[in-house]
């Protein structure tokens, strides 16, 4: 073991997986042997690995300006060309775009950016948020204590109490729907659990409530139809913005440009990183619509400055990178692409649901789940994510990289330039994978 520390890694079980190299949807380990990259990374290589037009851009921009940054009135060509572009696209009405490098600091910005808002406009008290339960949201401070996942919490002493996070129920009704209760009733009880909520708090004290449109982490927990409507209606009701956190979904991987369109959400407020770059290198986005930011003028105006910034929030070589990134998802129409080859991707991962160790399949576009259980009848969960730790490993002993999680959910999530052809690969590992899992697992009396 090296003297690294991990990121969410049990330490007693790093360095399994040691990866050299990657070329399109394929990565290398230090053995030679080839995987294909189901999970995009992080959710994150839409474009996959060793782009040309990607790293030429890379390279120009280091040579022409490698560092710039943003504070005291300075900025750079390949910024501003960013964030206009990111403006004109996004789901977000007039948007004023604030760059950073990742995802979980694009949310705790958001967070910072609520209540100056808020203080602006003479709404003090109207700071608490409204999150999920296992919705994932980052993992600095604010951004964790958004997040609804338990690891993400336990032995660091969050959510961290000050920041006023509210909990309201997920949007998976596999789980959490009642006996007899329709797809279209789970929408309507959750959004009538949102409203009790907001009653009981005080609509005066509730900034704003985040979502991603399809939960990544917390397993792809794809919401039923009318959800997002159900929801934002009660959020209009009551003065308190929608937060769309876009940070796996945004850029293609719905099918459609963002997850928003997909779902017809209206956000006041967006969240971007990941594909926004195809992690070719850091970048994020936190973007919120122009009437929030005018507001926030004459508040920065009185102290002379607008107190936040990172020192390498809108690299020019971030910035030049992520607009080249931009340009090949619309020149090769990538979000169509993905929404086409997601339609036969949907197709071929729901031919696992009648397999004896799988609940439900689920998903949209090019990003699916595919939950295994101890009991398909009654839909009983494993006892713990042993299972699905086995049938990741197995995936990965069969050349195919997935990630368990969710308690036992196979998760895909594979590069948007993927192939049909590239499809049944995937499928075909994961059958052979979910038969040796099958098997262990009898073995093991593991089945209820």
């Amino acid at each position: 073991m090296t003297r690294m520390i991990y990121p969410t890694t049990n330490p007693t079980a790093t360095e399994q997986l040691i990866i050299e190299r990657g070329e399109g949807v394929y990565v290398y380990d230090n053995h030679g042997k080839q995987y294909l990259e189901g999970m995009s990374g992080l959710w994150c290589t839409a474009l996959g690995y060793g782009n040309e037009e990607v790293i030429e851009a890379a390279t120009a921009q280091m040579k022409t300006l490698a560092y710039s940054h943003l504070f005291g009135g300075k900025s750079h060509p390949a910024a501003i060309a960013l964030a206009e572009k990111l403006s004109d696209m996004s789901p977000v009405k007039d948007g004023r775009v604030f760059l950073g490098n990742s995802g979980s600091d694009a949310n705790d910005t958001q967070v910072k950016l609520l209540r100056y808002y808020f203080n602006a406009i003479g709404k003090p008290g109207k700071y608490k948020i409204i999150a999920r339960e296992r919705g994932y949201h980052g993992v600095t401070v604010a951004a964790a204590s958004l997040t609804g996942l338990a690891p993400n919490h336990a032995h660091f002493s969050l959510p961290f109490d000050a920041l006023g996070v509210l909990r309201t129920g997920s949007a998976h009704f596999y789980r959490d729907g009642l006996p007899g209760e329709s797809e279209e009733e789970f929408a309507t009880r959750r959004a009538d659990e949102l409203e009790q909520l907001i009653l009981a708090e005080g609509a005066d004290t509730i900034a704003a409530f985040i979502a991603e449109p399809v939960g990544g982490a917390g397993g792809v927990i794809v919401p039923p139809n009318t959800y997002f409507e159900k929801i934002q209606a009660v959020l209009a009701k009551h003065d308190i913005l929608l937060w769309d956190d876009e940070v796996i979904c945004g850029f293609g991987r719905t099918g459609e440009d963002f997850g928003a369109t997909t779902y017809n959400m209206r956000p006041q407020m967006a969240s971007l990183a990941k594909a926004l770059s195809s992690a070719y290198i850091p970048l994020s986005a936190a973007i919120i619509e122009g009437d929030m930011f005018e507001a926030m003028v004459d508040q920065a105006n009185q102290v002379g400055v607008f107190g936040h910034g990172y020192t390498y929030g809108g690299h020019p070589v971030a910035c030049a990178v992520g607009s080249k990134v931009i340009e090949i998802y619309e020149r090769d129409r990538l979000f169509e692409h993905a929404r086409d080859v997601g339609a036969y991707m949907q197709a071929k991962i729901r031919e696992f649901a009648d397999h004896p160790l799988v609940g439900e399949v689920r998903g949209v576009g090019m990003i699916g789940a595919v939950e295994l259980v101890a009991n398909r009848e009654t839909r009983q969960a494993f006892a713990d994510n042993s299972v699905g730790g086995y049938c990741q490993k197995q995936c990965e002993k069969n050349g195919l990289i997935v990630r368990a999680m969710g308690g036992n959910s196979i998760a895909l999530c594979p590069p948007l330039i993927l192939t049909v052809e590239q499809v049944d690969e995937i499928c075909s590992k994961l059958a052979v994978a979910l038969e040796e899992t099958l098997a262990w697992a009898q073995k093991s009396h593991l089945l209820a």
